[in-house]
């Protein structure tokens, strides 16, 4: 059993608990998930099985897509609606939605961002949020992101004082954070009050599978109609078509003569639409390419 099921991961339950799930219900245990959703996020999770576990960091570093609400007028210490609140401050009148729109425009492009301590990052092999449960103080790396595109999808609520958007951003982005960040900017303290992950790169709630359409497909020896072929999660990079002669190099893990010019680094290598392998430049050789991960047939 191998390819990608696109899961739409539910409330309530851990990336990590959603791989035990799958890995009984496929009774195997090459399972791996493509970046980690909180537990009060619901949204397109996809799971690698069997051989497509090969491809796991390179499905997780694709474009996401969320909807997210924040509210105005309180900071809690985890960022979002579950902590404790640590800040507030009265939000008498609500920003206008051209004064937010512009303010959202600041954050448009490559930006910086300190993740929260109640998150997975890790600081001297430890996370940052078991730090946060032992009450120690850590100094948070930061890291560059990158935001494609922010749009309010409705106007500011006035009684909530909430605001809901959708953005679309690079891998590792904390859209708590950037909640926390935008309120900041409105001049109030703010955090996050829902999110959904409406896509990751080539998986959306369009073609997301629940547990119980799952369930429902393993009943009836149907799952090759909810899993999706390696090729599916390698959308995003370029491909180079290779003859048989080549082809059969690939197979055999051999660095390569290339003079084609790729817009991404690494590449798929396919023959006959069949991906042989990820690839990507050899620093060490000019004019040669070396294997990232090879797919046996």
């Amino acid at each position: 059993m191998h390819g990608i099921l696109p899961l739409w991961k539910p409330r309530g339950l851990t990336s990590h608990d959603c791989v035990i799930k799958i890995r009984k219900m496929f009774q195997t245990k090459k399972v791996g998930h493509t970046g980690t959703l909180d537990p009060d996020v619901e949204g397109v999770l996809p799971i690698c099985i069997g051989k497509a576990t090969k491809i796991v960091p390179f499905l997780t570093n694709t474009k996401k897509v969320y909807v997210a609400k924040l509210k105005l007028g309180a900071a809690t210490d985890t960022e979002d609606a579950s902590g404790e609140i640590v800040e507030e401050k009265v939000v008498n009148v609500m920003p206008l939605q051209k004064e937010i729109e512009e303010v959202c425009l600041q954050f448009i492009g490559e930006i910086k961002q300190t993740p929260p301590m109640y998150s997975a990052v890790k600081v001297k092999g430890k996370k940052l949020y078991e730090y946060a449960r032992e009450n120690q103080y850590v100094e948070r790396p930061v890291r560059t992101v990158s935001i494609e595109e922010i749009s309010l999808l409705s106007p500011p609520d006035n009684k909530e004082h909430t605001i809901s958007f959708r953005v679309v951003c690079s891998k590792g982005t904390y859209i708590r954070t950037l909640c926390v960040d935008i309120g900041k900017a409105l001049g109030y303290p703010a955090h996050m009050v829902s999110l959904v992950r409406e896509a990751t790169g080539a998986f959306s709630n369009k073609n997301a599978v629940t547990f119980a359409t799952i369930e429902e497909a393993i009943l009836n020896q149907r799952t090759a109609n909810i899993l999706y072929p390696l090729q599916f999660g390698l959308t995003h990079l370029d491909i180079w078509n290779v003859d048989q002669e080549v082809a059969q190099k690939v197979l055999y893990g051999q660095k390569l003569p290339c003079n084609v010019q790729f817009k991404t680094d690494p590449f798929v290598v396919v023959h006959n639409n069949c991906v042989l392998a990820i690839y990507e430049v050899y620093d060490k050789q000019t004019g040669y390419v070396k294997p990232v991960r090879v797919f046996s047939r």
